[in-house]
């Protein structure tokens, strides 16, 4: 796998997690597409202008030649031990007449034992491997040894075919808050999470379970933005669906971007505010499009700027 570039500089952002397949059976035929939302963030990132890298688990294999050469087109870096399956990963999308995406999956997430080589600005995780093991201890141990030396950003990315009981992931997702500053997850997790909690009720557990930044998104009703002091909705943009493969991953990429990109000014309302409409406006655009497809930092400039 030698399609990436290599770190010649500390990264900003390293992203911790699967990568694989979107095989996408539409009314109009089969495509395959490079995908894992920890993979797709990291992309989101390259293609935002961010020095990202990503530490994942995929085959030799043309699988997984053609994410490296995925992620290398966008300036990701693919950080050593990746390569750790025997075959890569798949996700099998069948998408729906309004657009939307059931999956099922051939996974498999381990990661050998790693530790990072310098603490990023931001590191990121999500998904399958925080839930999957044996790969999700190897997770944990990393957000363990990043505290105090990074924002550490998490979206739990709900994949209810590939967990346990409630209960299970319920305990999972909230040992591992504690090990973060900021949390997102869309309406469908909080609800799946916390049946029977409104949205803010949910935000607000999550921030007393230890995170400082709590976002909710809910498709075309916008997301919602907590901190212990503030809550706020930001609107949606609105566009027109194509598919919403990668759009959550591709508003966490400009969440991520954001919160790097914010100064010295916190998390104050005004700062909360324009994080969510510039993760919002990158999440309209990729879902204008098919596949998980975000915008370059050009494209999500021109739509700011409209």
């Amino acid at each position: 796998m030698n399609h990436s570039p290599l770190a010649s500089e500390p990264l900003d952002v390293v992203v911790v997690g699967e990568a694989l397949i979107d095989i996408v059976n539409s009314p109009k035929g089969q495509t395959e597409y490079p995908g894992g939302s920890p993979a797709n963030v990291a992309y989101g990132l390259g293609r935002l202008d961010v020095k990202a890298g990503l530490l994942t688990a995929v085959g030799r294999d043309s699988r997984g030649e053609s994410i490296a050469a995925h992620l290398a087109s966008a300036g990701v870096v693919v950080l050593p031990g990746s390569q750790s399956l025997a075959k890569t990963a798949t996700a099998t999308a069948e998408i729906a007449a309004d657009g939307s995406a059931e999956y099922t999956f051939d996974i498999e997430w381990k990661l050998a034992p790693a530790a990072l080589p310098y603490a990023p600005k931001v590191l990121h995780t999500g998904s399958i491997a925080t839930f999957l093991e044996p790969g999700a201890a190897v997770v944990r141990t990393l957000l363990e040894q990043a505290q105090g030396g990074c924002i550490v950003t998490y979206d739990p990315n709900i994949r209810t075919d590939l967990l346990g009981s409630h209960g299970e992931a319920l305990r999972i997702f909230e040992e591992l808050v504690p090990l973060t500053s900021v949390v997102k997850l869309s309406d469908d997790d909080a609800f799946w999470l916390y049946p029977g909690k409104s949205l803010e009720e949910t935000a607000r557990h999550i921030l007393g379970l230890g995170a400082g930044l709590a976002v909710v998104t809910r498709g075309a009703q916008g997301s919602l933005m907590a901190t212990p002091h503030t809550q706020l909705t930001v609107p949606a943009v609105t566009s027109v669906v194509a598919d919403t493969i990668g759009a959550g991953d591709s508003y966490m990429s400009a969440l991520i971007l954001g919160l790097l990109l914010r100064g010295s000014q916190g998390l104050a309302p005004t700062v909360l505010e324009r994080i969510g409409q510039t993760a919002s406006m990158a999440a309209a655009i990729t879902v204008g499009r098919p596949g998980a497809n975000p915008p370059t930092h050009r494209e999500l400039l021109a739509g700011m700027a409209r």
